[in-house]
């Protein structure tokens, strides 16, 4: 084992979960307007996608499988958009004032569905396996254990962070900013989408306009 490149790796994870990010802002904002089972449930989709996303990432690297940067360009749009589609929704959903209203939208806002689809669409975390990902495979001399050892110790700090994140927002958050959180979460959101759009659009116009 290189625990140098181990420790490299682990304070690597530690610094992107720790940046607000699409699924930190996501997490914190259902955990606010609807409670913590449901935060946690929506933490245990995010990190399937990223199983999912270290799966991909380990078949890059056994060669089975390549993607193209073009691929990744509009993959990373695909997944701003459904950000942006995502903060857009609870934004109108957090603007309404009826109790009825608000009964009927409580449903979709989180959850282990949500969760999933904005990791596994989150630019940040493509960009993290596809590229930042491939440097520590050599934490161990054998892969197949290098990609169960950095998968472990990224869905445990992942549960960590985003725990915290939630036990914060319920112990120290009085109830009643619960919608004033939600709301930044998904202004946050918003914002993130549209740099993505904008970065992957550029990105695209530049290299094959």
């Amino acid at each position: 084992m290189n625990m140098t490149l181990l420790s490299a790796y682990i304070l690597a994870v530690l610094m992107l979960l720790l940046t607000p990010g699409p699924v930190v802002a996501l997490v914190t904002g259902t955990a606010a307007r609807y409670g913590s089972r449901r935060a946690f449930a929506t933490v245990t989709g995010t990190n399937g996608a990223s199983l999912v996303l270290i799966m991909l990432a380990a078949l890059m690297l056994a060669g089975i499988i390549s993607f193209s940067p073009l691929f990744l360009y509009l993959l990373g749009t695909a997944g701003s958009l459904y950000i942006g589609w995502g903060a857009m929704s609870n934004i109108r959903a957090v603007s309404k004032k009826s109790s009825a209203q608000e009964t009927t939208l409580s449903g979709e806002a989180g959850g282990f569905v949500r969760g999933f689809l904005t990791g596994i669409s989150n630019p940040k975390d493509i960009l993290f396996f596809v590229a930042f990902f491939p440097q520590f495979i050599a934490v161990t001399q054998d892969f197949t254990t290098s990609i169960m050892t950095l998968s472990l110790v990224w869905i445990f700090f992942d549960f960590a962070v985003l725990s915290f994140y939630i036990l914060m927002i319920k112990r120290w958050m009085p109830e009643r900013h619960a919608r004033r959180i939600e709301m930044v979460s998904s202004l946050f959101l918003l914002a993130v989408s549209m740099c993505g759009i904008l970065y992957n659009a550029k990105e695209i116009f530049t290299r094959y306009a």
